[in-house]
């Protein structure tokens, strides 16, 4: 396995060690009726969010791992790697920011990270199309 693949490959692993209890969390917070949480509707929502486009991203990372390197053309692994990474990170983590500090019916300014992220995969997921043997 070159570089890239196993950066994404631990990028992956650690983005669903980290998605994955923050769902747990969210569970938690609305078990135990923890008040900054429940009184926030946009904090529910981007911390929801957050927790599972972090979890399906992680997993789309892991799939990407699993195919590159019999489908994928080799020179083209480290760009794909770099942006699916990139992407997976900043649109989740966005969503997060994003009720951290949020107004009442707005996110923060952290969810300009969002569409960031998502820009960084749709480039990623054209040239993974165009890399395709």
């Amino acid at each position: 396995m070159n570089a890239p693949l196993a950066s994404a490959l631990r990028t992956g692993w650690i983005l669903l060690a980290t998605s994955l209890p923050l769902g747990l969390t969210l569970e938690a917070l609305h078990a135990f009726k923890v008040r900054g949480f429940l009184e926030s509707p946009v904090r529910r929502e981007m911390w929801r969010l957050a927790h599972a486009h972090g979890t399906l991203l992680a997993l789309l990372l892991l799939a990407f791992v699993a195919v590159a390197e019999r489908h994928l053309k080799e020179e083209r692994h480290a760009a794909i790697s770099r942006e699916l990474r990139i992407g997976a990170i900043a649109m989740p983590l966005g969503f997060f920011l994003g009720g951290i500090l949020n107004g009442e019916g707005d996110p923060s300014l952290f969810v300009v990270l969002v569409p960031v992220g998502a820009l960084f995969l749709v480039v990623a997921l054209v040239r993974a199309t165009l890399a395709t043997r």
